[in-house]
């Protein structure tokens, strides 16, 4: 029950921390702040202010130059080498009860569509797949089954397709791959695979679990430079709710860093 409590908390303390660090939520106070204070001086300067930072985090150039100094750049297929297995970080997928005939996936399903391809070209031999369900009450099916549906209809055998069911997060992700690795004391050399702007909080994760890994991003943000008027200039939506997830990452990668878990 405690543990439960937990997790709740822990699930309420991260929603918090994810509504707060909204980009949008931030030129919104500074604008409700021009609206109602009575001193013109600092209904000016968050008007300002406001203006500034919706300008810079509405700017595709912008988003794109963090999102490269913070992804974890790609590795060409070519340069991979053999591995015994490869270590897939679920978190994209979703379970519809509306429509439960089929896995739904999100824009990271690169996390297990790469090292299927790299599994066809015998550059790893088996795949484990680490997640459970999302669900902080109640119970849900397990991400990783989901992943491991999509792979079986891809033609991969059963025996080649490791699942482990119970983690919710990075850390728990690298804790009980280790356990389940125990099991497998014949995969050694090992290739962790996640979407780009996770891969430092997840590599820290397993190393600090004492799990050797190499490491193979996908599901990138970032994109090759362009000097356009419509990268360069023109204000986007998209670069503004960009910055939220990159914030968001960056924040969890600090956290865990506090919490001793990378």
């Amino acid at each position: 029950m405690d543990f439960i409590l937990i997790r709740y908390m822990f699930y309420i303390l991260s929603k918090t921390l994810h509504f707060l660090l909204m980009p949008l939520l931030w030129v919104l106070v500074l604008l409700l702040l021009a609206l109602f204070l009575k001193s013109p001086e600092k209904k000016r300067g968050c008007l300002v202010s406001a203006v500034a930072l919706l300008l810079v985090l509405s700017n595709p150039f912008l988003a794109n130059e963090a999102w490269r100094a913070w992804e974890v750049e790609a590795t060409p297929v070519s340069d991979v080498d053999n591995y015994d297995a490869a270590i897939i970080l679920s978190g994209v997928t979703s379970f519809r009860e509306d429509i439960p005939d089929r896995v739904h996936t999100y824009k990271g399903a690169d996390r297990f569509l790469h090292p299927l391809q790299l599994y066809r070209m015998d550059k790893v031999q088996k795949l484990i797949i680490s997640g459970g369900h999302g669900l902080v009450l109640g119970e849900g099916i397990p991400e990783s089954e989901q992943i491991e549906k999509v792979l079986l209809m891809a033609g991969v055998p059963e025996e080649d397709v490791i699942t482990e069911v119970n983690s919710r997060n990075t850390h728990e992700n690298a804790v009980n791959t280790k356990e389940l690795l125990m099991q497998h004391p014949e995969l050694k050399k090992l290739l962790l695979v996640t979407s780009a702007f996770h891969m430092r909080r997840a590599a820290g994760c397993f190393e600090k679990a004492g799990v050797a890994t190499d490491h193979f991003s996908t599901d990138f943000y970032s994109y090759e430079r362009r000097f356009t008027p419509d990268e360069t200039i023109i204000p986007s939506a998209d670069a503004l709710h960009s910055w939220q997830r990159l914030i968001h990452e960056i924040s969890g990668y600090i956290i865990y860093k506090i919490l001793g878990y990378c």
